[in-house]
């Protein structure tokens, strides 16, 4: 009785989670272009999505400083994170404090913030403001997801490698960057996750000159969403989805390979 109670309680939950998502992806093939009504199906949608140049070019961007923000934050993060992991005492409780500062506060306010420093610096707001401002904000995530699994890590490992002949560099290739990958993983999802769905720093930072999806769909909203977006948004939860049962099989055969 207890397990099925938990049961229906968790699939609540997933149904709550999941149904907008569901509904999203039920109405990219309704041929009608209300979003309260079925009219039959079709895949016209699909085939108008990359007809649009408005929606191809915000989502090149989108793509583009996500890849760029991903790569950058997760090498400046991870390095980052390893430092941090060896200081000691008040130090390194002030750079922890300091690097959650972005996480715990408001997008509104760092948006904000970075604008005005972009202007200040006399800075033309485009698409190097934006790649910027989502290395910054991406970067504390980063570093949060790699520092749990390097106090996992066995301290001496690498002072180990070292006495074994290997130089600093090789033992943080070999052995320091192997250990700590599945962390180095979930900040890269992480951030490339978070530069594709934000909003209001992107706003912020962006210009007229450079648009993402977010902000292409906000002007939008003024006027009325196109049901193109439906299937953008279905294309890129499929694509999400895939990539993640992929990274999971990997982490379970790398698992299967380690016992």
């Amino acid at each position: 009785m207890k397990k099925a109670v938990v049961r229906i309680y968790m699939g609540l939950i997933f149904l709550f989670l999941y149904a907008p998502i569901i509904t999203l992806i039920a109405f990219s093939f309704n041929k009608s272009k209300s979003r309260g009504q079925w009219g039959g199906f079709t895949l016209d949608w699909y085939a108008e999505l990359f007809k649009d140049r408005l929606i191809t070019e915000a989502l090149y961007y989108t793509i583009l400083i996500a890849v760029l923000a991903t790569l950058i934050s997760t090498i400046v993060g991870t390095i980052s994170a390893i430092g941090i992991h060896y200081m000691r005492g008040f130090s390194k409780n002030l750079v922890l404090n300091i690097n959650n500062l972005p996480v715990l506060n408001p997008d509104i306010v760092t948006g904000v913030a970075l604008m005005t420093l972009f202007i200040s610096a006399g800075m033309k707001l485009g698409f190097v403001t934006m790649l910027i401002a989502h290395v910054l904000f991406c970067i504390p995530y980063v570093i949060l997801a790699v520092l749990p699994k390097l106090r996992q890590l066995n301290r001496h490992i690498a002072e180990a490698a070292m006495d074994l002949g290997a130089t600093p560099g090789y033992a943080l290739r070999k052995v320091i960057l192997p250990e700590i990958r599945p962390g180095i993983v979930s900040g890269a999802l992480m951030a490339f996750t978070l530069s594709i769905d934000d909003f209001v720093i992107s706003f912020f930072t962006a210009g007229n000159e450079v648009s993402n999806l977010s902000i292409l769909i906000y002007s939008m909203a003024k006027r009325g969403v196109k049901p193109s977006i439906n299937a953008l948004s279905t294309l890129m939860f499929v694509t999400v989805v895939i990539l993640l049962l992929i990274i999971n099989k990997k982490s379970e055969k790398g698992e299967e390979l380690l016992l």
